[in-house]
């Protein structure tokens, strides 16, 4: 039941210890707040994380060719490994029951690209049908590259929309203009979006028509496959790492390279890389959480020693209460609401504040893996209610303490 006259004691101690309850409560408010701060500054980096990761297909797996740095098998390190179609082609007929998309790329070097008078500086890629999916590029114009244009080494060209800003007017259409290569017209057939600028960047061609056309004949600058979808996290990552560590034993084979030469052949899974990432953000959560609590506690003990304080500057008023009737939990309820408003108060100040900048802030952090620091509303609401318990606790002692006071020592007291 709601008593007046509790409350106009709690304010009046409230007014006249100004000072010390501010105190109190800033050590309470400041500790939900660094905590709430740093919970939503480690979800920024796991959604940076994950943002960094979306760029390409989650589940690819990605092969780069090197120069050999050991001796094997009687031959001399420094050759250069070169992928080449038939590579390609039998790994993904012993794998399609294992494989999504399937990518092959050849960089189409030392050629001249022009449209009309204007000379362009973007690089010319081959590659597959597949490879849109693998780059996860988005279509804003026409199409990407299909089968058809493969087999009849079609000169058809996709272009970047960011070539297309660069190179055409705003409302100009670019499909089916044509660029020229090498003095090759290629005409253009759709316009393609990624995330970043440089990524739009490329021009993609029909790898056959890159490799037969440009004189590439059947080498690959890389090779690149997405897995089928899992179960859950865990299996998708079993399943990627089997896959990368069976393609580089596979091509480690075919072009003769010593088991330990790490140089002579890269191969990356995104899903491996990204459970490490995951792994270390989950130990920073974790670290925040016990330098938040620690806070945290620091502000709870500040509220115990206060209320000791409280219990000991009303001796002889808690006395004279005892002496005129009044019962133990009387006394223990008149010291723990005051020790619950000020935790409750502060607490929740800190949350309001520290929501309020992330929420402010958040949006606009543009920073290398953290994007859009926030925090769960429930979870912060939680460590509000959880804290409000604390203060309660903390506040519990003292208010058993003067509860158990003897009538006539109290009266005593000075």
């Amino acid at each position: 039941m709601f008593d007046l006259e509790r409350w106009q004691e709690i304010f009046e101690t409230i007014r006249k210890n100004k000072l010390r309850t501010f105190l109190t409560g800033l050590s309470v408010a400041s500790g939900i707040f660094i905590l709430v701060i740093l919970l939503g500054f480690g979800q920024g980096i796991r959604n940076g994380i994950a943002y960094e990761f979306e760029e390409d297909a989650a589940t690819s797996v990605w092969v780069w060719p090197g120069v050999t740095t050991k001796e094997f098998k009687g031959l001399n390190p420094g050759r250069r490994i070169q992928l080449r179609n038939e590579n390609f082609d039998n790994w993904v007929a012993m794998n399609s029951d294992h494989i999504e998309y399937d990518g092959a790329r050849n960089f189409v070097r030392g050629v001249s690209v022009t449209y009309g008078n204007e000379a362009l500086v973007y690089g010319v890629q081959g590659v597959n049908d597949d490879f849109q999916f693998i780059e996860n590029a988005k279509m804003s114009m026409g199409r990407f590259i299909n089968y058809s244009d493969l087999v009849d080494n079609a000169k058809v060209v996709v272009i970047g929309e960011k070539i297309r800003k660069d190179v055409f007017n705003e409302l100009e259409s670019p499909l089916g203009a044509y660029i020229d290569i090498s003095g090759i017209p290629f005409k253009i057939i759709g316009v393609y979006q990624e995330r970043e600028d440089r990524e739009e960047e490329r021009l993609y061609i029909p790898l056959s028509a890159a490799q037969q056309v440009f004189n590439g004949g059947d080498r690959l600058n890389n090779m690149a496959f997405t897995l089928p979808p899992a179960a859950n996290f865990d299996q998708a990552v079993a399943e990627a790492v089997a896959f990368k560590d069976q393609l580089h034993q596979y091509l480690s084979q075919i072009h003769t390279i010593a088991p330990d030469d790490t140089s002579a052949l890269r191969v990356w899974s995104a899903l491996e890389e990204a459970k490490r990432y995951y792994s270390l953000t989950n130990n920073i959560k974790l670290f925040f959480w016990f330098v938040g609590i620690c806070t945290i506690i620091a502000g709870v003990v500040g509220v115990s020693n206060i209320m000791l304080i409280v219990v000991k500057e009303r001796t002889r008023e808690i006395g004279i209460r005892k002496a005129l009737g009044a019962k133990p939990w009387e006394i223990v309820g008149m010291i723990l609401h005051e020790a619950i408003f000020v935790t409750a108060i502060s607490g929740f100040l800190g949350l309001i504040f520290s929501m309020g900048l992330l929420e402010l802030v958040g949006p606009h952090v543009e920073v290398d893996y953290v994007k859009n620091p926030s925090v769960n509303l429930n979870v912060a609401l939680a460590t509000v209610f959880v804290l409000i318990l604390a203060g309660t606790l903390a506040g519990f002692f003292p208010a058993w303490r003067a509860a158990n006071i003897q009538v006539i020592n109290a009266l005593r007291d000075e």
